[in-house]
């Protein structure tokens, strides 16, 4: 679906939005962007029904039902990490060279990590007591993605509209994503602390509605 989404947009729309460059330059661009974006969503689409298809370890105690989710979001993120060689050859066979400001790119990583997990817990609590959780999960996700500069520039939305988009923190995200792995500059530190006060936020948020809540979780499966 990455690549899918890549090719159409670079391919197809790519002159339209405007970038300079190659139509290769701007696959890297959407490719980039697409990356953690995909790691985030299969988190949450997967985590949402992870209590009902493991209810069989439900009714054991000793089980810690929180690594359900912790799991969803390794194998999402292991999955990030082998996209993003991927990334890193086409950037080196189409460019010539990468930047030392990869060096940045565990940093990223594990800011976006803290939100996953959050974010996941709760959707697997949720997915418990409210069925059609990966459903709302998938509209949910479908319309933040368009609200962030995943698949076109952040030049091309109105001066009006930019708020909206400079409020939403995958915006910091995406955008530090693509400066450190190709322009060679630094990550956007004010989005991203910004990104982490939120993160963290549901980090915390998340974690304890999911350990208040599994009390009730057999009762309801």
């Amino acid at each position: 679906m990455i690549v899918i989404y890549t090719f159409i947009f670079a391919g197809i729309f790519g002159a339209r939005f405007g970038r300079e460059g190659s139509t290769w330059d701007y696959a890297l661009y959407v490719f980039c962007g697409l990356l953690p974006w995909a790691a985030f969503a299969e988190s949450l689409q997967t985590s949402s029904t992870t209590i009902i298809t493991h209810s069989n370890l439900v009714k054991r105690v000793v089980f810690p039902l929180e690594v359900l989710p912790v799991s969803h979001v390794l194998a999402a993120v292991g999955n990030q990490a082998f996209g993003t060689l991927a990334l890193l050859a086409a950037t080196l066979l189409l460019r010539g060279r990468i930047h030392l400001t990869l060096l940045w790119l565990p940093v990223l990583v594990s800011l976006q990590l803290i939100l996953m997990l959050g974010l996941s817990w709760l959707v697997a609590s949720l997915g418990v007591f409210l069925r059609d959780t990966r459903e709302a999960v998938a509209l949910g996700l479908t319309a933040w993605m368009f609200l962030t500069p995943l698949l076109y520039p952040e030049q091309i939305v109105p001066e009006r509209y930019r708020v909206f988009i400079e409020l939403n923190p995958w915006t910091s995200l995406v955008r530090s994503y693509r400066r450190v792995v190709l322009e060679n500059s630094a990550p956007d530190w004010r989005g991203l602390l910004f990104f982490f006060f939120f993160s963290l936020f549901l980090f915390i948020f998340g974690y304890w509605w999911f350990a208040r809540t599994r009390r009730n979780f057999a009762d309801v499966i």
